[in-house]
């Protein structure tokens, strides 16, 4: 059987961004307060951490900051996945150089892929590291949806040990947890859905959610596995009107939103993103007010 990266809550953990580039006094002063809270590993420039709108010195500074900076408390999970494989080749080979301790990588975007070329491409970044790797399926971003067959294939390389599932698809994840049984550690890639995926065999949760509620979100797991099953079901229905909140807009818009009112960094979005709609941004903010997190 594989290692396990990681089991409970990994944030994917947005990067404090300023008018002038990431802003490292607050994207330190969120890792380190992630920590604290109990999460048991971090994903960097990811979706949430607007990867796609860094530039490539950027992308790679915030990898290595992130890796420095948690200096070994908790696993820290590199987003290195791109629609250009030589590019996503490049930067999976920086981050095992820093010392990530694992890659995060998302299907081709744009381009889209046959499930063929998927396997080739997954194939090809995966024999480039020296680290473990997960896959991430979220076919409402990129237009591809990474299938359970062939998941299987590819759960058969040494370095392919995951796959964040955020297909909205239990079907499908259910075809999936069949399909590699103990070949392949599966996680939530949605916060409505954590329990529901847990019941069948996920490890955690790669979460949006706990970069404001990282205690909760790591108990929500805890509790399951625990077998107070009940209790981590009653977290996940409480949650939920928050959980839809955090995704009334796409991702990170929301969460960027929330952060900043909690006081970690500018609200600040690099185009095509645009600061939340009022409406939506006074929903937020309120719910959060009822969890006390403001």
């Amino acid at each position: 059987m594989k290692k396990t990266v990681f089991t409970g809550v990994a944030t994917a953990i947005v990067t404090p961004l300023t008018k002038d580039g990431i802003d490292y006094e607050q994207f330190a002063r969120l890792i380190d307060w992630q920590i604290a809270e109990g999460v048991d590993a971090i994903v960097a420039v990811g979706t949430t951490g607007e990867g796609s709108t860094l530039d490539d010195r950027e992308h790679k500074e915030a990898i290595r900051f992130c890796v420095d900076h948690v200096a070994g408390r908790v696993p820290v999970i590199a987003g290195t996945g791109s629609n250009d494989v030589a590019y996503a080749i490049e930067l999976t080979r920086y981050a095992c150089e820093v010392g990530a301790d694992a890659m995060l990588l998302v299907t081709p975007y744009y381009n889209k892929a046959t499930q063929n070329g998927l396997v080739a491409t997954f194939t090809a970044i995966a024999d480039s590291s020296d680290k473990p790797c997960i896959l991430y399926n979220v076919p409402s971003r990129t237009g591809c949806n990474l299938l359970p067959a062939t998941v299987a294939r590819l759960a058969d390389h040494p370095n392919i040990v995951g796959i964040k599932e955020a297909s909205g698809n239990i079907s499908q994840i259910a075809e999936l947890a069949a399909a590699v049984g103990d070949k392949l550690d599966i996680y939530s890639g949605n916060d409505d859905q954590i329990v529901p995926m847990l019941a069948l065999g996920a490890k955690g949760v790669i979460s949006v959610l706990s970069n404001i509620m990282p205690r909760a979100t790591h108990d929500m797991c805890q509790h399951f596995f625990d077998g107070r099953i009940a209790e981590a079901r009653r977290l996940q229905l409480e949650l939920l009107p928050l959980i839809n909140a955090l995704f009334c807009e796409v991702n990170p818009i929301p969460v960027k939103a929330a952060v900043h009112a909690m006081g970690y960094g500018e609200n600040y979005l690099r185009l095509p993103l645009t600061p939340m709609e009022p409406a939506h941004e006074e929903t937020l903010l309120a719910l959060m007010r009822e969890q006390k997190l403001i």
